[in-house]
């Protein structure tokens, strides 16, 4: 069941990151390279019935880590506590940017909120990067000190940043060099989907700029992998050893490599659906490769005195985990009808649509 409930997580994770992935992404878009107003708004319209929606996948693996995992839940909302709450009230700001923008047509008004939705979509973006890059580093379980625990073995906390930005110190932090390159990548990345979204969803004026722009920052993109590979394997030694066991697994680099690669030829694809299609592939096979390298592993320990966090360690007992199977079953359909409606009502060009014009 332990497996069971893991492979429920990291789906809902994975969905939330490509979902809402494109909502931030479109919110970078929007700061940065939507000039006029009418391609401002075609990027707000672009996402503006599905945003709300997709954060429900984030609620959704809250809940089953609360439920599954409760020893890891515990352990990660007290040790990640600072950027937990900076998360937050980015996702407010970047809601309230969305829904109070059109409430008054004045160019001070606007101006304000505009900016507010695309600083915390960007912002929200270096984190959720950065937070991947925390796991992949692991932390200190038990704030080990001289070779002794002063804590509980699950037990840890974290600064915003430690005085040397170094990955490998003792007294680790939230943001170094590591995470924050994780951090850009993720910026990045997620930039190329908005954009591609915005082009799926939209006939803008702004969408042959946004070709131009994919294509030269997927060079950018192509640099960071790159580079992020190399630093990953020097904070976290031999960290594809589960792809030398289970050959199987490097279907999901391809799938990404697949992604990236598919992206240089963005301005020749006929379909406006098939840029997303590959910015999609690409993001899911980062994912999913990130999650397999840490396999069994939920949170490592960067000590040898207290174990990584697993899926077993942290996991609840086997009746409460079978009991939350038939639940599972019942909100899934419910689930899977809701964004099969959703997306047949706003399938199509939305430019016809009237959001946040109050």
């Amino acid at each position: 069941m332990e497996l069971f409930w893991y492979i429920v997580l990291m789906f809902m994770l994975g969905m939330y990151v490509i979902l809402d992935g494109y909502d931030f992404g479109a919110g970078i878009v929007h700061l940065f390279f939507a000039k006029t107003e009418e391609e401002k708004t075609a990027v707000t319209k672009s996402i503006g019935p599905f945003w709300d929606a997709n954060e429900v996948w984030l609620i959704a693996g809250g809940g089953v880590l609360f439920f599954a995992f409760p020893t890891l839940y515990a352990s990660s909302f007290s040790g990640f506590y600072l950027p937990l709450m900076m998360v937050l009230w980015l996702l407010i700001f970047r809601a309230v940017g969305l829904e109070l923008r059109g409430q008054f047509h004045n160019s001070l008004w606007e101006g304000f909120w505009d900016k507010a939705f695309g600083i915390a979509s960007l912002l929200l973006a270096l984190f959720f990067g950065a937070a991947l890059g925390n796991v992949v580093r692991g932390v200190n379980l038990g704030m080990v000190e001289n070779g002794v625990s002063t804590q509980e073995s699950h037990y840890f906390f974290l600064a915003l940043w430690n005085p040397t930005f170094d990955p490998l110190a003792h007294q680790q932090g939230v943001i170094d060099w590591f995470t924050l390159l994780m951090g850009i990548l993720a910026v990045v990345t997620l930039t190329i989907h908005g954009a591609n979204w915005v082009i799926l969803k939209t006939s803008s004026s702004l969408n042959e700029r946004l070709r131009i722009i994919i294509f030269r920052l997927n060079f950018v993109l192509l640099f960071l992998v790159i580079i992020s590979i190399m630093s990953w394997q020097y904070v976290r030694p031999v960290p594809f050893h589960n792809f030398k066991e289970h050959l199987w697994l490097w279907i999901f680099p391809i799938i990404a490599a697949v992604g990236l690669l598919g992206q240089f030829r963005i301005r020749m694809f006929k379909k406006d659906s098939t840029g997303f299609m590959f910015s999609t592939l690409f993001i899911f096979g980062s994912f999913a490769t990130s999650v397999a390298s840490l396999f069994p592993n939920l949170l490592p320990s960067t000590n040898e005195v207290n174990p990584s966090l697993t899926i077993y360690n942290t996991a609840a007992n086997d009746y409460g985990l079978s009991v939350g199977l038939n639940w599972f079953i019942i909100a899934a359909i419910l689930v899977v009808a809701y964004f099969v409606i959703q997306f047949r009502v706003f399938k199509g060009k939305l430019d016809n649509i009237d959001y946040g014009g109050h």
